[in-house]
């Protein structure tokens, strides 16, 4: 009875991230501050979205190694590396969506390459899995354990020596610049270039995979054991408290992804999926289960859904020059003011339709998976 439980429980943890995550990139035009970002430095509960869900691709490794265990080299590096390449690739296409740039008059020019977005989310997700999936591989836990160590560290170092925490000073920016030009990244205005998912920061980012996947191992070994669950929520409780020290010198933010943010996120992470655990497993509560494991389920297809329907919507104005997605806005919860509410109204309503699509596939038992 312990495996679908465990299956079950990691379902519960991921379709949370998603839910959460739909609420937060689809949110009005005045949401609840801690539905945003933090600014720079800081931290927000938005900010533990993504990371959790990298933690949840570690995770998932840990419950399908198995499987990869009875595979040879070949059979297990071409799955890893055709997954790697499809999700950037669709990452890489979900920004370049629709292909042309329209402006307010609805005049269509063309989108060079030249302008993409080379780096962002699903690419993150795309090569922290990659990355993170060949050293779970061939790497035993110890080595593991050392490996994070060492990415934080010498990140950590890099970051000291070649440049500052500033958004323009950082060796992160310098070296996005240096690799893909501004045309590339996330801002382009010279003055403020920067891709919050760029390339030197993925590194800290796998250790969110790596740390998913120790803590999955873990599980495993004794998934019925309150010692278990004990040791898993000391480790997070040690991971807060040291993100919370190094952010003394290092300071905790997500746009850097610094390495004292990577230790806060992977703490929590294991308090939350403890927390799962216990009331799952143990003491085999149920209630509003149901809804998340929707999400659960199928969370790469809904996150993409939940994506690809505003960039649509957004793309194309009405005479006085809205987005449908404002008009749509406007004319439904934007009539109830402009304060916090209506937001959170109109991003929980958008997040209730991709569920709907989500249960779609749950009842017709249609499992996407890349």
């Amino acid at each position: 009875m312990a495996k679908p439980g465990r299956f079950l429980a990691l379902d519960i943890f991921r379709g949370m991230t998603i839910c959460f995550m739909i609420i937060v990139n689809t949110g009005g035009p005045n949401p609840f501050p801690e539905l945003r970002h933090a600014q720079w430095n800081g931290f927000t509960l938005t900010d533990l979205v993504f990371p959790s869900f990298l933690f949840a691709v570690g995770n998932a490794i840990a419950f399908s190694k198995s499987k990869w265990d009875q595979q040879s080299n070949k059979e297990v590096l071409t799955k890893i590396i055709k997954r790697t390449c499809l999700l950037f690739l669709i990452g890489y296409l979900m920004y370049w969506l629709p292909f042309v740039k329209i402006d307010a008059q609805n005049n269509i020019r063309p989108f060079p390459i030249g302008e993409t977005r080379i780096f962002g989310v699903l690419q993150r997700i795309a090569l922290c899995y990659g990355i993170g999936a060949l050293i779970i591989r061939f790497a035993s836990a110890r080595t593991i354990i050392i490996t994070s160590i060492c990415l934080l560290l010498g990140y950590w170092f890099i970051m000291m020596a070649f440049g500052d925490y500033t958004v323009n000073g950082a060796a992160e920016t310098k070296l996005d610049i240096l690799l893909f030009t501004r045309d590339h990244l996330y801002i382009k205005d010279p003055a403020r270039a920067f891709d919050p998912e760029g390339f030197l920061s993925t590194f800290p980012a796998i250790v969110n995979v790596l740390i998913g996947y120790l803590a999955g191992i873990h599980i495993r070994k004794n998934p019925k054991s309150y010692e278990m669950l004990a040791r898993l929520a000391v480790a997070g409780f040690l991971l807060v408290a040291l993100g919370y020290l190094w952010n003394l010198a290092f300071p905790v933010n997500k746009k850097l992804w610094t390495s004292s943010f990577v230790c806060l996120t992977t703490g929590l992470d294991c308090l939350i999926i403890a927390t799962i655990l216990y009331f799952i497993d143990f003491k085999e509560k149920r209630t509003g289960v149901f809804f998340f494991e929707v999400f659960g389920k199928n969370a790469l297809f809904i996150y993409l859904f939940s994506e690809v329907v505003p960039i649509l919507l957004s793309a194309w104005h009405v005479p006085d020059k809205r987005t449908f997605f404002k008009v749509l806005y406007d004319g439904s919860f934007g009539q109830l003011g402009t304060g916090h509410i209506p937001s959170l109204l109109w991003s929980v309503s958008f997040m209730l339709i991709c569920w709907l699509v989500g249960y779609f596939l749950y009842r017709r038992k249609v499992f996407i998976r890349l």
